[in-house]
């Protein structure tokens, strides 16, 4: 735990630390003024605590807050009580009157504790909480194509739809009605598109939908054949540095 202490009185810094050492704390970090503070905390990672007197040598440390944006839990040692309400609106875990009492000092740094742990927790619920939503966040893949034929426009679900493939530089889906129908999209521009739980690219010319592989035979070079349920154009070859991928998408 990095703790400083900020207290003019160097006898009170030095008795503070004192206590600290007792119950194996180290506060190796003593500023004595305002402007010491600052230029600290403008030059420093923040600590974890701060231990701080709120009538400093030239001027109430408050004076800190409106210069810096200090990131640590604080708690007030002070030999007043006027200035309390002022300190809760900071981040304030205790208001400690002087002289220090070692029960006082020791009900503080609990608290301080118990502030961290449900600082944590809340830290790791947010994060359960958003990766919970991110996974299950799911992409908007496309539910339909649209395809021009002569002067008309048909749309085909994506159920309906065996295949995607490309021949003689045209890009091409097949329905489970036997037909054909050009696209104006190349395969790679339909990555994004495909819900990859349903399409598989088993080669550089194919997609295939999942529900209308009909059969699988195994081929030449460890190789896949697969047949669908209505094309029959051409073969459809798993390449074989993808059969492995293929096998585990299948399942």
């Amino acid at each position: 735990m990095n703790i400083i202490i900020i207290e003019d009185e160097k006898p009170s810094a030095r008795r503070l630390q004192r206590m600290l050492s007792k119950l194996d704390l180290q506060a190796e970090t003593m500023l004595h003024s305002v402007e010491e503070s600052i230029a600290w905390f403008q030059n420093n990672p923040h600590p974890d605590l701060i231990f701080l007197d709120i009538q400093l040598s030239d001027g109430l440390s408050f004076e800190i807050f409106d210069v810096v944006q200090v990131k640590s839990a604080i708690i007030f040692t002070t030999a007043f009580d006027e200035y309390a309400l002022q300190a809760f609106k900071l981040n304030s875990i205790d208001y400690l009157l002087k002289p220090i009492d070692d029960d006082e000092l020791a009900k503080a740094l609990e608290k301080f504790k118990e502030h961290q742990f449900k600082a944590q927790q809340v830290t790791v619920d947010f994060n359960v909480i958003r990766n919970l939503l991110v996974n299950s966040a799911e992409p908007d893949y496309k539910k339909r194509f649209s395809v021009k034929v002569g002067q008309h426009l048909k749309l085909f679900n994506i159920e309906d739809i065996e295949c995607f493939y490309s021949e003689n530089k045209g890009t091409y889906l097949h329905t489970n009605q036997g037909r054909s129908y050009l696209l104006d999209i190349t395969l790679e521009q339909l990555e994004d598109d495909l819900n990859p739980k349903l399409f598989f690219r088993v080669n550089r010319k194919f997609y295939v939908h999942i529900h209308a592989i009909k059969d699988m035979v195994n081929y030449s070079n460890s190789r896949l054949q697969i047949k669908l349920t209505s094309f029959n154009e051409q073969e459809i070859i798993v390449a074989r540095e993808r059969v492995k991928e293929f096998k585990n998408w299948l399942e």
